[in-house]
C-alpha cells in the first residue's frame, strides 16, 4: 500500500485556513478559524491512528487484525470539547451584538497605554509617585470621580429600563 499525500495537504490547508481566520479581530471569523483547526486536528489524529481493522472486541478478531480504539476516543472527546467552545464563542458573538450592534474586537486603549509604558518592575513603582497617566485603571485616586459616578455598573450605553418586562 502506498501512502497519499493528499490527506497531509488537506489537513495542512485547514490548519493555515483556520489559523488565517483566527489572526482577525471578526469574531465570527476567529469561531469559524476554531472550527478549521479542530476538524483538522481529528483529522490528523485519525490518520495517525493507523489503518483501519475489525472492531476491538475480544472474541470477534485476532488482535492483531484489531484497530486501535484510542484515536476514535480521543476524536469523540474534541469534538466535544469543540463544540462546547463553539457554543460558548457563539454566545459571546450574540451578546457582542445585542451590546454594541457589532461583533468586531475593538482596540483597547487601556492596552496601548500599558504597551507603551516602561519596563518597570511592579514592585518599584511607588503609587504615589505615578503620573497620573501611568495609574492602574483601578487605582484609589481614579475609583471616585464624578465622571465615574453617572456611569452606572456598564461602560456601554444601554437604555434605561424602567419597570418590569
Amino acid at each position: 500500500m502506498t501512502p497519499t499525500v493528499v490527506l497531509p495537504v488537506i489537513i495542512g490547508g485547514l490548519y493555515a485556513a483556520g489559523v488565517y481566520l483566527l489572526l482577525d479581530r471578526s469574531l465570527t471569523r476567529v469561531l469559524l478559524g476554531f472550527l478549521l483547526m479542530g476538524n483538522a486536528t481529528n483529522l490528523l489524529v485519525l490518520s495517525a491512528g493507523g489503518p483501519a481493522g475489525l472492531a476491538p472486541i475480544l472474541g470477534y478478531s485476532e488482535p492483531e487484525e484489531m484497530s486501535d480504539p484510542l484515536p476514535q476516543a480521543l476524536i469523540l472527546t474534541a469534538i466535544v470539547i469543540t463544540f462546547g467552545v463553539s457554543a460558548f464563542v457563539l454566545a459571546m458573538i450574540h451578546r457582542s451584538w445585542r451590546l454594541v450592534h457589532q461583533e468586531v474586537v475593538g482596540t483597547d486603549e487601556e492596552d496601548r497605554r500599558v504597551a507603551a509604558r516602561s519596563a518597570t518592575d511592579a514592585d518599584e513603582l511607588d503609587p504615589d509617585e505615578l503620573d497620573p497617566a501611568d495609574r492602574a485603571a483601578g487605582h484609589a485616586d481614579s475609583l471616585h470621580t464624578p465622571e465615574a459616578d453617572d456611569l452606572g455598573a456598564d461602560d456601554v450605553d444601554l437604555p434605561a429600563v424602567t419597570g418590569a418586562r
